[in-house]
């Protein structure tokens, strides 16, 4: 039989077995094929020249498919395709071979998160991205080829995340759209190849919660009574009343330390871990300064203030760090149980009911509602009450910004409608001009101060000179 003949159904049946691989070209499409080996099978290819052919350029091979999943007429049409694709500049083999090797989703984070993020951010903001990776990129886009991931693709990921935790499915393609203008400036992928770009994200609330003053009276009494004589519990009464100690040893005490903490955030405004990594070797009285080598924003300074160092001066030294934990060589990891215990005792935390999935509350076989706690103020809020107190004292929102160690000025802008003193002043002059218009009469109250206008003295006369 010739090598070359059309390729139909009829003469590839009737191919004769061949003793080593074979191929048997189509007479009318040039560069179309069979191969074709010892075992029997037969495959549909394509040959060509890269850039324009030429001898001097080496042929590429391109599979089409096995004879059986396509039919001669089917492979013909996806051999004038690739050969199209040839003749327009295109490499049709070579771009398969390149996606064979592309680094897939996984792949491409995994890398971004070694070389990149470990090495360059802090490492509770690489902790942050590396659980994003873990618990939503990879499950859902881990297998896919990073170089072929569409925006399409990315969506679908934020709406699945976004149905249970909005803020998540933010930061997830936050994350995700940062490893890929990373793996540009690498060549993982091409230039341009972010498919994260021009996403609506979900509506976000910020929480902003401040203490009240009532509610820094109820914090500072319920403080004092942890650490000294201790917050009272009762017994479960499902668990084993009996055995339960008695009424006077009912009750929980906090250390020094935690107690110190929790003064130290909300008097000093400083974050969570920068308190529990703070050294002694920081502290320095005399100025009344914490010398941070490091903090989020970088090196820092945090003014102390007459209660911060009064605290710091009566607080016993244990080890190299300033609230000790169980390991005076290490630092303390949070504050989790003090914090829950005092911000109970301070009313700070409310049960209320558990909903199921239709939204309706969940009932226990004993056909009563079921209840979870819900704290209403975090330690973080500490901070957030610090800067409050500040704008409202009306200090300004750049000094504020210094005392907080805000690297941003849109950072600080969040405790804008706190600081109102000027604000208010003007509605007081427009209010009072208004009932005055109106012969409305004014009520003096303690937002308002009669406005008594200053008389200047008479200049005195001097004698006359000479």
């Amino acid at each position: 039989m010739a090598e070359r003949f059309r390729l139909t159904k009829r003469t590839v049946d009737s191919l004769p077995p061949v003793d080593k691989p074979r191929i048997f070209f189509d007479s009318e499409l040039k560069g179309f094929g069979l191969r074709v080996t010892p075992a029997g099978l037969k495959t549909f290819v394509v040959e060509y020249r890269p850039g324009g052919g030429g001898r001097s350029v080496a042929k590429r091979r391109l599979k089409l498919g096995s004879y059986g999943e396509l039919t001669p007429d089917q492979a013909r049409d996806l051999a004038r395709d690739a050969l199209a694709d040839v003749r327009r500049g295109g490499d049709p083999a070579g771009a398969r071979a390149a996606e064979r090797v592309a680094p897939t989703v996984a792949e491409m984070t995994e890398t971004w998160l070694r070389e990149e993020v470990t090495l360059k951010k802090k490492p509770r903001t690489a902790a942050g991205y590396a659980a994003l990776v873990r618990n939503h990129i990879v499950p859902a886009l881990g297998t896919r080829k990073a170089a072929a991931l569409t925006e399409a693709d990315v969506a679908r990921l934020h709406r699945r995340v976004g149905t249970t935790a909005p803020v998540a499915a933010n930061r997830t393609v936050a994350a995700l759209s940062a490893a890929f203008s990373w793996a540009q400036r690498a060549r993982i992928v091409p230039k341009g190849q972010n498919p994260c770009q021009g996403l609506a994200k979900f509506r976000e609330t910020r929480r902003e919660a401040f203490l009240s003053g009532e509610e820094m009276v109820r914090l500072g009494n319920a403080l004092r009574e942890a650490e000294t004589e201790g917050v009272p519990w009762e017994p479960r009464p499902d668990g084993k009343v009996k055995h339960a100690p008695r009424e006077a040893n009912r009750r929980t005490r906090i250390s020094p330390h935690a107690a110190a903490a929790i003064r130290l955030l909300i008097f000093t405004g400083a974050r969570l871990g920068e308190i529990l990594g703070l050294r002694w070797a920081h502290v320095d009285m005399e100025r009344g300064l914490l010398l941070l080598p490091d903090s989020k924003t970088g090196r820092k300074a945090i003014v102390l203030n007459a209660p911060a160092l009064a605290i710091l001066a009566g607080l016993p030294r244990v080890g190299d760090f300033v609230i000790a934990g169980d390991d005076p060589k290490r630092p303390r990891a949070d504050l989790q149980r003090p914090w829950t215990l005092v911000s109970r005792r301070a009313g700070f935390i409310e049960a209320v009911e558990k909903l199921g999935a239709d939204g309706k509350p969940e009932i226990d076989r004993h056909g009563q509602p079921v209840t979870e706690e819900r704290a209403r103020v975090r330690l973080h809020d500490l901070r957030h009450t610090h800067a409050s107190i500040g704008a409202g004292a009306g200090l300004g929102l750049q000094m504020i910004g210094r005392l907080l160690g805000h690297s941003q000025a849109a950072t600080t802008q969040r405790y804008a409608h706190l600081a109102d003193d000027p604000v208010r002043a003007a509605s007081e002059t427009i209010g009072a001009r208004l009932a005055a218009a109106m012969g409305e009469p004014l009520k003096p109250t303690e937002a308002s101060a009669e406005v008594v206008p200053i008389r200047r003295r008479p200049p005195k006369r001097r004698p006359p000179v000479g």
